[in-house]
């Protein structure tokens, strides 16, 4: 087991350094130069080659690369003399338009984005697995065409056109909740769950028709396992079958997915937040595209990555405690 983890540890430190890499070609070596972004339209040449200095972009790839990296480790600093600024780790540099550190405004916004994920994430596996299973139980049946037609326009209506139809009604026509607000839980419990309402519904919306398909195939195919047919032989209650041999080895799939896409939310809810104006690592992504602020796009893809692949690999560590399967292979 030991073993086991200390693989999926290394193949996960070796997968953000790629990103990183990648990510830092991108941004600082394929995009426009850095040095005219800070510097803006109105800038003199001796300007420029004054903040390629500052910013180390005067030096080879890999030095630049590396300078990178150990900012994320132990911190950075740029410039030199009377003028050298302090960038402590996670150092992923300063904002072309706003001048903060990229990790401060990360963090400001973490929390925003953890709350519609956490939310919408709880609310679609839910919604999902229930339906799954009750559309599998019915198979065949008007129950089970009838959730069918709910999964299939669930996947087919974009979150935006859900988001603005569900603000026209709930909001301005009938004022049964107020327009979202980042609002804390620990001012106004009450307040902070009808803000954050709608968004989790939204971003549900569409995870929890492709999990409610998932499932009622998944169940499915488990009901026609020889195991579960012995089972029922041998005479055992029929909630116990459900439960013991059906049921948790159909959902042992959806454990994967749902960790993938809810490590993927973390990065950011790009059109959840930006149609209902949280200020959230979506919208922060959306407003940093439009302004062409490389540090702020290229911190928020290395966050994204963060989450996926940690999400990955504990995802790989649930499988050890729920397949008996994996755990005999990670322990062999």
């Amino acid at each position: 087991m030991i073993r086991f983890f200390a693989n999926r540890f290394l193949g996960m430190i070796i997968v953000l350094f790629l990103v990183a890499m990648f990510t830092f070609v991108i941004f600082f070596v394929l995009s426009p130069d850095p040095a005219v972004q800070v510097c803006g339209k109105n800038c003199t040449p001796e300007r420029i080659d004054q903040i390629r200095l500052n910013l180390g972009l005067d030096q080879p790839f890999w030095t630049q690369f590396w300078t990178f990296i150990s900012g994320l480790l132990v911190g950075r600093t740029y410039g030199e003399g009377a003028g050298i600024i302090e960038c402590a780790a996670p150092c992923l540099g300063y904002s072309f338009q706003s001048g903060q550190q990229v990790t401060d405004m990360m963090v400001q916004r973490l929390p925003v984005t953890a709350t519609v994920a956490i939310g919408a994430s709880v609310l679609w596996l839910l919604a999902g697995v229930a339906g799954g299973v009750l559309s599998a139980v019915k198979e065949g049946k008007f129950l089970d065409r009838f959730v069918a037609g709910l999964t299939l326009t669930g996947m087919s209506i974009p979150n935006y056109v859900l988001a603005l139809v569900m603000q026209f009604v709930l909001v301005v026509t009938l004022g049964w909740l107020p327009f979202p607000q980042a609002v804390k839980f620990v001012d106004n419990p009450t307040q902070w769950f009808l803000n954050f309402l709608m968004p989790w519904i939204v971003l549900a919306v569409g995870y929890s028709a492709v999990y409610t398909r998932l499932t009622r195939a998944n169940v499915i195919d488990t009901l026609q396992e020889n195991y579960v047919r012995t089972a029922r032989a041998k005479g055992l209650k029929p909630s116990l079958v459900w439960r013991r041999h059906a049921l948790r080895p159909a959902l042992t799939p959806i454990v994967t997915i749902f960790g993938m896409d809810f490590a993927g939310l973390l990065g950011g809810a790009l059109i959840t937040e930006t149609v209902f104006g949280l200020n959230g690592i979506g919208k922060m992504a959306a407003d940093s595209i439009t302004k062409n602020d490389q540090p702020v796009i290229m911190g928020v893809t290395l966050l994204a990555a963060f989450f996926v692949v940690v999400g990955n690999m504990v995802v790989d560590l649930l499988y050890t405690a729920i397949d008996p399967r994996v755990r005999m292979a990670a322990n062999a």
